[in-house]
């Protein structure tokens, strides 16, 4: 072979490469990247500042009859996510609305790359003629229990990419829950359960099992709580989700929340402030007690708030003519205190709760279990998040039709006219 052959053969043989090499980079440039799914876990979350927690409930009517509609979800859903909030907690999946969130979720993901919500989500637990006309037994569970708890269970492996913990029960086994509390070994039955899917891979090895439950159920409180069946749930549960709520004890237990005899003579407002910073010391109190008695056991367990809340209306035991408890500015000291101690602490706090619901308490507009909502039904944001407003974190979102605005037009003057000072011991129990 000449020279002049050598020459025009390696001539050739470079263009193409350098042709196949460019076709690989106008290639590589057209092929589109591929999203790359967060594995997020409970464990990651769980504990996580960057992770806050709410419960949630989007009824917007007197029943719950009337279900949310996957677009309101979605709403419900942009609001919260502008907020910082990443991680929700549902409390039953026998009504469309648990499975229509998961469904929003999921699309509000498909539609938004970025967008980030997890689920905590709960099975409903009853005992036996639970909420119906004959007697409760407490001593067995509800045969609708079983379904409940399948259902929980195809959900969480239909959306594992977004249900993070299956809780069982809500309150169900606190005995001031006359109409359906159950004994502890039934919520161990199921834990159990569920713990044994997780070990045959059934269910995800990361979803985490737990029940929310008060503080009280989880050994906090009397001793009556302390038996055999608790102790064996703590040891089985990932973690311990407990409730606590100073709200409502400023009416059961008010010592705490009584103006003291050395701050009778401070202005009105600053024994508000005493009160509340009193409040989150009982909600601390609470909460090393359940961890007291958890390390009695010889257990070393994530204990995180599965619900704590204030009330901005109430006619009842919290209003104006009970424990003076109730307004949006308390509301705004409490969460504000909640969320800081609990995010310093790494302890999660399922903040209870978005939105106002209407359903709670039917028969009674003011009543408080109405108006635990960090927004109204229609979408006014109330005083706690009033600054949020105010950075604009919302501009653009609408509930139920409507911009988010603040209450009370955000006048604060007009705030503080629905704002009582808390009672002395003396007039609280002249209202006995």
């Amino acid at each position: 072979m000449t020279r002049i052959s050598l020459h025009i053969i390696y001539f050739c043989f470079g263009i193409v490469l350098f042709s196949c090499n460019d076709s690989d980079k106008k290639n590589k440039g057209n092929i589109l990247p591929v999203k790359k799914e967060k594995n997020v876990t409970a464990k990651d979350i769980l504990g996580n500042p960057e992770y806050l927690a709410i419960s949630y409930g989007g009824y917007r009517e007197v029943t719950r009859d009337s279900q949310p509609t996957i677009q309101q979800l979605k709403n419900d859903m942009k609001i919260l996510s502008a907020m910082g909030i990443k991680v929700l907690r549902t409390y039953n999946v026998q009504l469309d609305h648990a499975p229509n969130l998961l469904r929003a979720i999921s699309e509000l993901k498909a539609e938004e790359s970025e967008f980030e919500m997890y689920v905590m989500l709960g099975a409903w637990i009853d005992c036996l003629n639970a909420w119906t006309d004959q007697a409760p037994n407490h001593d067995v569970e509800s045969p609708n229990n079983a379904g409940e708890i399948g259902r929980a269970v195809a959900l969480a492996n239909k959306y594992p990419d977004i249900v993070k913990v299956l809780a069982v029960g809500n309150e169900a086994m606190v005995k001031w829950a006359t109409s359906y509390y159950v004994q502890p070994n039934v919520i161990l039955k199921w834990v159990n359960h569920l713990q044994d899917l997780k070990r045959s891979g059934k269910l995800s090895k990361d979803l985490w099992i737990t029940s929310s439950d008060d503080f009280a159920s989880w050994g906090g409180g009397d001793t009556l709580y302390h038996n055999e069946d608790l102790e064996q749930l703590i040891k089985v549960v990932d973690y311990i989700s407990m409730h606590t709520y100073p709200y409502h004890n400023t009416h059961y237990n008010p010592e705490f929340w009584v103006v003291p005899e050395n701050e009778t003579d401070l202005p009105g407002i600053e024994k508000i402030n005493a009160a509340m910073k009193r409040a989150i010391d009982f909600s601390k109190k609470q909460y090393d007690s359940v961890s007291n008695y958890v390390k009695s056991l010889g257990v070393n367990k994530p204990i995180h708030i599965g619900e704590t809340g204030w009330a901005s209306v109430s006619n009842g035991h919290y209003g104006p003519n009970g424990s003076k408890a109730t307004d949006e500015y308390k509301q705004g000291l409490y969460y504000k205190q909640i969320r800081e101690w609990t995010n310093n602490s790494n302890i999660s706090c399922f903040y209870f709760e978005a939105f106002n619901e209407k359903w709670k308490d039917a028969h009674n507009p003011k009543g408080s279990e109405n108006h635990f909502g960090l927004f109204t039904v229609d979408g006014q944001a109330k005083y706690p998040i009033w600054d949020l407003v105010d950075k604009g974190v919302f501009d653009g979102l609408t509930r139920n039709g409507n911009a988010i605005s603040k209450t009370y037009n955000g006048e604060y003057k007009s705030l503080m006219v629905d704002v009582f000072v808390p009672p002395t011991a003396e007039e609280i129990m002249s209202h006995r």
